[in-house]
């Protein structure tokens, strides 16, 4: 009876794990994309080609107090000197999730892969083989 129950544990915990990532990876490529759309123009690997001391990498968001999604998120929403306000062009959600993208890859220094690395990474190491070959 306990092997029972450990392994219906197991199998639960181990559905769970798998859908984090499979959720955080969602979220990650919704964010790059409206990134994409949106900010891409101005803000290309995390620069600014208005005001090049405006830039999303971490030392200025840390310097400005934006190194938090909210406070992105704020900003993204409600603009500031020469960006604009998204407020009307993006939903709350959608801000969100831009704005955790942008932290997200500023925090991994605008390397393209950013976070969808760190998922590969975690799906190769739970599978413990390279999910982006064809068997």
């Amino acid at each position: 009876m306990k092997k029972i129950i450990t392994v219906c544990l197991l199998i639960l915990i181990l559905i769970n794990v798998i859908k984090i990532p499979t959720a955080l990876a969602a979220e990650m490529t919704q964010g790059a994309e409206l990134f994409q759309i949106h900010c891409v123009g101005c803000h290309a690997n995390g620069g600014n080609i208005v005001r090049r001391g405006k830039n999303l990498k971490i030392e200025t968001l840390e310097r400005n107090k934006l190194d938090s999604v909210e406070a992105i998120a704020y900003l993204v929403k409600n603009g500031k000197n020469n960006m604009s306000a998204y407020q009307e062009r993006l939903t709350e959600i959608e801000i969100e999730k831009v704005s955790a993208y942008v932290l997200e890859e500023a925090k991994n220094a605008w390397h393209s892969e950013g976070m969808m690395s760190k998922v590969k990474s975690f799906w190769d190491s739970l599978f413990n083989q390279d999910i982006s070959r064809k068997n």
